[in-house]
């Protein structure tokens, strides 16, 4: 057959190509886009940490850049010669950096991240490039360039920055199948970890937010793929009914956190009466709690259910080598700075050849002039004659330059005016060579001290940009909160025991108790089957429901009581058990296992009560005694599968409750971790005592305060303002040093807590203005050490001496008696390490000196008894551990 085809009576050569698989079509167009999309929209390059509409952004303001404002509008229309998109993806993007506070300085108004309120129309805002990115963004010189989407214009193919601003700026990005999510860091702490890498160490840098607010950065992992932080609003305390909230996580709004709050109320998980948003110059919420709520319960309740607290993800997906990369922060830490070390190192080589070429003509031209050899080219007819005469008359000094003299060069001295020739100063020119040979000294001085020339460059931007950029994320060690044990109570607990359905939904049931919609549900069954199944609105449990509450887990305090008659023996057996761990809707078996077991007695005490039961056995049994009480307290707490102690091995027709019993448990231990400024039972930080009935918490602040509080584990205490935390005892006394805020005295104290009140603080030194507690100690007898200047001669002594032998114990609000009537350097409480190191008191002369007649004030002051004087060998050589102390100079 003929190859061609008949197209209107003629002939044309074959135009029918292969047949291409649509599935092939996809695969490539797919990728295709997914490149393009991953490339040139949204990830950033790792070499300036622009997106490519950032770049083109910073490009066009430069080229606008002219020290005044522009309309946002024009800025927009200028990028768009350079970006193949639309206006909105710009003016999006410019709102974006500038809302950074970092490259562009602005001016109207440009919204608020805190509040979500979006920036006004680019026609009505004006923004111009910051000073910073003029110094750091910008360098013709070592900029490489590409043309443009339609090639009419140069646009770089990256910006040369020289700083780590992709970790600066953080950045947020979803392409084709990734994303990437960098956070921001702090400016100051960017600089410092620079120079630290230059160093050769491995510095840590973490996330820091312009919204403020508290992170976790536990799980950080250096910004890689699986970690994550966990951010938290600050939320303060006004009183018992209310709570402020003042400042909020990165990544949302006062708005959006208010909404979480109050759909978190909808729902029941916290109880408040209503959200205030004040929020202006600062952020403000405040939230008014409805009566009987605890504050600090609160609090947790809202970090557990709101936008209070929120986790996010980071991954460090940069472009490097137009490829997709995954990263840590300090892998693209060390990459930026390294980048700015090479950048540093170009521009000082185009400098250094640009001084050695400023130098080259500066000598041409002396040896033109000084030598008249213009003269020498009077006589020449033709311009060849010209740079050959010229060319000649250099051949003498060619061997002083460092290249050789081209056509051009000599081009140049042809071109020097007359006037310029007429009026040439030699002295001013040998002037400006030697200060040229000066610049290109420093130039090779740096190229050949790199490392400490970098690091000079970053300490300037520290200097020059870095006040007002302090951290304003306070970095936290969060404690875990317990959903279950926070929320508030939203449904109310009902039971059809016969029927063995339990629920909220059940309301013309048996009510049980109020509970939340989150908790599980214990039930004990008559045929001693035990479960655990969380709540709902109705649930089936098993038939003849004998027990049924609210289950937490891990609950070492809760015991439950039980007799039950083995199936097998048809003994009574009893026992005492917690339920600490289960599998949710699993039935355990209480008993022996026997299916004719039944139980006849249950009681749940959440304290570990033992109550007294009374037991009546069946009148036709062969038992003697017939009648008689039975105490649990006799019996120990065992595991849920133990099979118990015989109670009888008689028929019971009845058990009666004859007392309510008291908790066999011993106290309850607690400790107090600084880190979270929270109480656990974890052993996570200091022990700070065995707690039972009404054991109090005494609280000593730094400011002079002391507070008692309960044990309460849901309390919440400002780790950063205590001094200590220590449990509450009759015999407790409290030693304090203070300085009086007027006469600038110390004293010394010793007090006993008087007062009973929970949550109000009250003060233990001086309310005059500038009072101040020096050191503070829990110790019976510590010694007090104090570092004296006495006389005119300025002579120092440092003195020791147990505190009771200075001042009895007194009331709390004593002032206490006058340290000492010197100059006090420095003073400390000490706790002795072995009570034989303290040493009878040695006789001390008294100075023959001028005593300063003392205010009228100072002289009711009680006396002093004379300290013992020791030598100022170390502490450690007497066997003394240094207590909290706050050294004067």
């Amino acid at each position: 057959m003929s190859d061609e085809v008949h197209v209107n009576g003629q002939e044309n050569p074959k135009e029918f190509h292969d047949t291409i698989p649509l599935s092939g079509m996809y695969e490539n167009w797919f990728l295709d886009y997914a490149s393009y999309v991953i490339l040139e929209r949204a990830v950033p390059a790792i070499e300036d940490g622009f997106k490519p509409v950032q770049r083109r952004i910073m490009h066009s303001m430069k080229e606008m850049d002219d020290g005044r404002f522009n309309k946002v509008a024009n800025i927009i229309g200028t990028t768009m010669q350079y970006h193949p998109h639309g206006d909105a993806s710009i003016g999006d993007a410019i709102v974006n950096l500038g809302q950074k506070d970092l490259l562009i300085d602005t001016q109207g108004n440009w919204g608020d991240v805190r509040t979500g309120d979006s920036a006004a129309a680019a026609r009505y805002i004006e923004a111009r490039l910051s000073k910073f990115a003029l110094d750091v963004v910008f360098n013709a010189q070592t900029t490489d360039w590409q043309l443009s989407y339609d090639g009419r214009k140069k646009e770089p193919v990256t910006l040369p920055v020289k700083f780590p601003l992709l970790l600066a700026q953080g950045v947020e990005g979803i392409a084709v199948g990734l994303s990437t999510k960098i956070l921001p860091h702090n400016f100051n702490e960017l600089i410092k970890a620079s120079i630290d890498v230059l160093k050769g160490k491995k510095p840590k840098i973490y996330p820091d937010f312009s919204t403020g607010g508290t992170i976790d950065v536990t799980d950080y992992n250096q910004g890689e793929r699986g970690g994550k932080v966990k951010i938290r609003a600050r939320i303060e305390v006004l009183d018992k009914k209310e709570v402020i909230i003042r400042d909020i996580p990165y990544g949302t709004t006062t708005s959006s956190v208010i909404d979480s709050i109050i759909k978190a109320n909808d729902k029941g998980k916290i109880k408040i009466k209503k959200v205030i948003d004040n929020t202006a110059k600062d952020v403000e919420i405040v939230v008014s709690l409805a009566p009987g709520v605890s504050p600090d319960v609160t609090i947790d309740a809202l970090y557990a259910f709101t936008d209070c607290e929120v986790s996010i993800s980071p991954n460090a997906c940069v472009i490097v080598d137009e490829k997709p990369m995954f990263l840590s922060v300090g892998d693209i830490l060390k990459i930026n700075t390294n980048q700015t070390v090479d950048l540093l190192k170009r521009e000082l080589e185009i400098k250094k050849a640009e001084l050695l070429e400023k130098i080259l003509f500066s000598s041409l031209e002396k040896i033109f002039i000084e030598n008249r050899i213009y003269r020498d080219i009077e006589e020449c007819e033709t311009w060849e004659s010209v740079i050959e005469t010229i060319d000649k008359g250099l051949e003498p000094y060619k061997s002083q330059f460092y290249r050789e003299i081209t056509h051009d060069d000599i081009v140049r001295l042809t071109e020097i005016k007359i006037k310029r020739i007429s009026k040439f100063d030699s002295f001013k020119a040998d002037e400006l060579m030697r200060k040229l040979e000066e610049e290109l000294k420093e130039v090779e001085h740096h190229l050949a001290n790199l490392i400490e020339y970098a690091i000079a460059y970053f300490e300037g931007l520290l200097n020059k940009y870095g006040k007002d950029k302090e951290r304003k994320t306070e970095i936290k060690t969060f404690d875990s909160i317990t959903a279950t044990a926070v929320v508030a109570n939203n449904q109310k607990l009902y039971v059809n025991r016969n029927d063995g359905f339990i629920g909220y939904g059940l309301r013309k049931d048996e009510y049980v108790c109020e509970c939340s919609d989150i908790d599980d549900i214990i039930v004990i069954r008559k045929d001693g089957k035990c479960m655990v199944s969380r709540i709902s609105e109705k649930i089936f449990m098993g038939k003849d429901i004998m027990h049924v509450g609210v289950w937490q887990k891990n609950d070492e305090r809760m015991v439950y009581n039980v007799i039950y008659v083995d199936g097998a023996s048809g003994r009574s057996m009893v026992k005492r058990f917690s339920v600490l761990g289960i599998t949710r809707d699993k039935e355990y078996d209480l008993t022996k296992g026997h299916k004719a077991s039944k139980v006849l007695y249950v009681s749940a005490n959440p304290n570990g009560e033992a109550e007294v039961v009374t037991v009546k056995l069946t009148s036709g049994c062969s038992a003697r005694i017939k009648v008689f009480d039975f105490d649990f307290s006799s019996i120990e707490i065992k595991g849920r599968g133990a099979g118990g102690n015989i109670l009888t091995k008689y028929p019971i027709r009845r058990i009666d409750l004859k007392t309510e019993g008291v908790s066999t448990l011993s106290g309850m231990d607690i400790w107090y971790d600084s880190s979270v400024g929270r109480l656990n039972k974890e052993a996570r930080g200091a022990l700070v005592g065995n707690f039972d009935g009404e054991d109090k918490i005494l609280v000593l602040y730094k400011d002079g305060q002391y507070e008692l509080t309960t044990y309460d584990l849901a309390n919440r205490y400002e780790a950063d303002k205590i001094e200590i935390v220590t449990k509450l005892s009759d015999d407790l006394v409290i030693t304090a040093i203070h300085q009086e805020g007027k006469t600038k005295n110390y004293f010394v104290k010793r007090f006993v807590i008087e007062t009973n009140t929970v949550g109000k603080k009250s003060p233990f030194i001086s309310d005059s203005p500038g009072s101040k507690l020096i050191a503070v100690s829990i110790h019976p007898n510590p010694d007090v050490q104090v570092d004296i200047i006495k006389g005119k001669a300025k002579e120092k002594e440092t003195l020791i001496t147990p505190a009771a032998d200075i001042i009895d114990i007194k009331g709390w609000k004593a002032i206490g008696n006058r340290l000492s009537q010197y100059q006090v350097r420095k003073a400390l409480l000490l706790e002795p390490k072995d009570e034989n190191h303290r040493t009878a008191k040695p006789e001390v002369e008294e100075e023959k000196e001028e005593v300063v007649q003392q205010k009228e004030t100072e002289s009711k002051q009680e006396d002093v008894p004379k300290p013992r004087q020791e030598s100022s060998k170390k502490d450690d050589d007497k066997g003394y551990d240094v207590g909290t102390t706050l050294e004067l100079f």
